[in-house]
């Protein structure tokens, strides 16, 4: 039996009781009420101690359970301060660490990917792992190369049975949804379950991520801003990469200086609009273990298992709606929102209502420079998740066309990630020169 199967039925035990501590936490604040206290207070303390006990068990786990956690932990900004601020340092460690898989794992997956003769590729092979995600983890190694030279080179292994165990704990937390509306009201966790669900195949192939990461280096070879390190060997289930060395974002985050935070964050915008059009690729996992600030001030980038392929670009009508909005250009908004499938062709809507949800998610490019804060997010988050709120009514009359569904996701990790950071940079200035079509008012 593999190491991550012989684990399903404590990890499924695990995520399975989830919604029954929710449950007595909800008939808690129920008996609560009956007493007389304030339904604000019943409201926090059962958002705070399902958060404790959702990000304590998502910490213990592999799987898919560890890969939505790692998704989720990016919008912790959007929560409240008083859930946040205890659970920020429980889910900064989903995106770097997990437990880690015995050497004599690691040394069987190597032989059976690379050959029996596997250590004659390296000249060093740390057996402990350096870092550990969802579904493997990284060894630090010196390789040989034919050439004769040596090179410091990440080597990421897959979790044995690393495949099933995503299904089965994404088919789990699909049950919780309700769990997660008592942390954040209007948070929808079925549309990012979903798109991990479609995902995982992919992620699963390193040869895979080996293709997409060799097209990131080219696109940014000799790049004054992004790293991209270069991929050394590949197979199924071991990927070899050039070393990174560098701060995480996670910790950048956690200490980081404001200069720091700034870089970062400037760096992290022009990676996610620049991409589609220098690569034709979309890095589409925008969590901060996935990045290193480089000594030389340079962003690093070290996972590319979750890529999307925009071979045209970034759509250009993303560009131009966002410039007339920011013009106050109300009825060709809405006429483009139309034609992209936003707004159905048939629902009556008040173009101006549609132009006064839009226009604040553009407060970041409407100045040469913005500060990103989890005060700003927590407040868009207010504005468009409460039921009692105009922007919330009119969303329900918007749709996302499901083109639009992962660029959308994407965007919004990597405000939070942006949030997190605290980052003020020019963004306005990032949009001009990689977003087709954006023209904002002078």
């Amino acid at each position: 039996m593999t190491d991550i199967p012989r684990r399903a039925v404590s990890r499924t035990a695990k995520l399975a009781a989830l919604p029954l501590g929710f449950a007595g936490r909800t008939v808690l604040g129920m008996g609560k009420r009956v007493t007389g206290i304030a339904s604000d207070v019943i409201s926090a303390e059962i958002q705070q101690r399902t958060a404790e006990q959702l990000f304590s068990v998502l910490g213990q786990l592999k799987g898919g359970a560890m890969k939505f956690g790692q998704a989720l932990s990016v919008f912790e900004a959007a929560l409240p301060e008083e859930i946040a601020a205890p659970y920020r340092q429980a889910l900064t460690k989903l995106q770097e660490a997990a437990p880690p898989l015995p050497a004599a794992s690691v040394h069987k997956v190597l032989a059976e990917q690379l050959g029996p003769q596997w250590r004659d590729r390296f000249t060093e092979f740390d057996d402990s792992p350096a870092a550990a995600a969802s579904i493997g983890q990284v060894h630090r190694a010196v390789w040989r190369d034919p050439s004769g030279g040596t090179r410091n080179v990440a080597v990421k292994i897959q979790y044995p049975g690393a495949g099933e165990a995503l299904l089965a704990d994404l088919k789990q937390l699909s049950r919780l949804g309700g769990m997660f509306r008592a942390i954040q009201p209007g948070l929808d966790v079925k549309p990012l379950l979903t798109e991990l669900r479609e995902r995982i195949t992919e992620e699963l192939d390193y040869e895979l991520e080996a293709e997409s990461q060799r097209a990131f280096a080219a696109a940014y070879a000799d790049d004054p801003e992004i790293f991209i390190p270069e991929v050394v060997s590949a197979a199924p289930r071991v990927l070899v990469t050039e070393w990174v060395e560098g701060t995480p974002l996670a910790e950048i985050i956690r200490e980081g200086s404001e200069e720091q935070r700034d870089q970062a964050g400037r760096l992290m915008a022009t990676l996610h609009l620049s991409a589609p059009p220098r690569a034709g690729l979309l890095h589409a996992d925008p969590h901060p273990g996935n990045f290193r600030l480089l000594p030389d001030g340079r962003l690093g980038v070290i996972d590319f298992g979750a890529v999307a392929r925009m071979p045209e670009g970034t759509p250009e009508p993303i560009g131009r709606l966002a410039g007339l909005a920011l013009r106050g250009e109300a009825e060709a908004v809405m006429a483009g929102l139309r034609e992209e499938g936003f707004v159905s062709q048939s629902e009556e809507i008040d173009a101006q209502a549609v132009l006064d949800f839009v226009r604040p998610m553009l407060d970041p490019v409407a100045e040469e420079e913005f500060r990103f804060t989890r005060a700003w997010l927590r407040a868009e988050a207010t504005r468009l998740a409460s039921p009692r709120s105009p922007a919330y009514q009119l969303s329900r009359h918007l749709n996302l066309p499901p083109s639009y569904l992962l660029i959308h996701r994407v965007t919004l990790g990597s405000i939070g990630v942006l949030c997190q950071l605290e980052a003020k940079a020019p963004y306005r200035a990032i949009l001009e020169r990689w977003l087709p079509g954006f023209a904002p008012a002078s």
